[in-house]
């Protein structure tokens, strides 16, 4: 499949939640802007890094009529784990087999140590309350990735 482009519709999916419940990128159309972060693994060091800026964003993204999705291939389970060691206030949702993460691209062959392997290349996607993808940071640095965000939506609403 070809890689998203900015005013592409996004991919609607279904996925569940650190709570098992059922998401779908749909329920946010008409309604909210969506961050949808993609992440490798819960509870490591740089993905902690990134949640927890997210988490500390997350009252000015709503004032910003914005919700926050991370996905990443770890079990509802370990979500669920991530979200109270790191008091997480906004959804993780599990996509174990990864699916999401190839309609969107974002499934590929990864380096580290010496060694390769598929995973997620950590990419966020800026979806607007139409559906279409807005932005994409596929330069993601995990320290100021919440900030980096921020400026975005920001500079779209002017």
């Amino acid at each position: 499949m070809a890689a998203l482009s900015v005013g592409n519709l996004a991919p609607d999916f279904a996925l569940r939640d650190q709570d098992d419940n059922e998401v779908t990128l749909t329920q946010f159309r008409g309604k909210k802007n969506v961050v949808l972060y993609f992440y490798p693994k819960a509870m490591t060091p740089g993905c902690t890094v990134q949640a927890c800026g997210l988490r500390d964003s997350n009252a000015t993204l709503s004032s910003l009529d914005t919700v926050v999705l991370g996905v990443s291939p770890d079990s509802v389970k370990r979500l669920q784990k991530f979200v109270e060691r790191d008091n997480l206030n906004f959804t993780l949702l599990s996509d174990e087999d990864h699916a999401v993460a190839e309609k969107y691209g974002v499934w590929g062959l990864k380096k580290f140590m010496g060694r390769e392997f598929m995973g997620i290349l950590r990419t966020t996607f800026l979806i607007d309350k139409e559906g279409r993808v807005a932005h994409i940071m596929n330069q993601v640095k995990t320290k100021s990735h919440h900030d980096d965000v921020l400026a975005v939506i920001k500079s779209e609403q002017k």
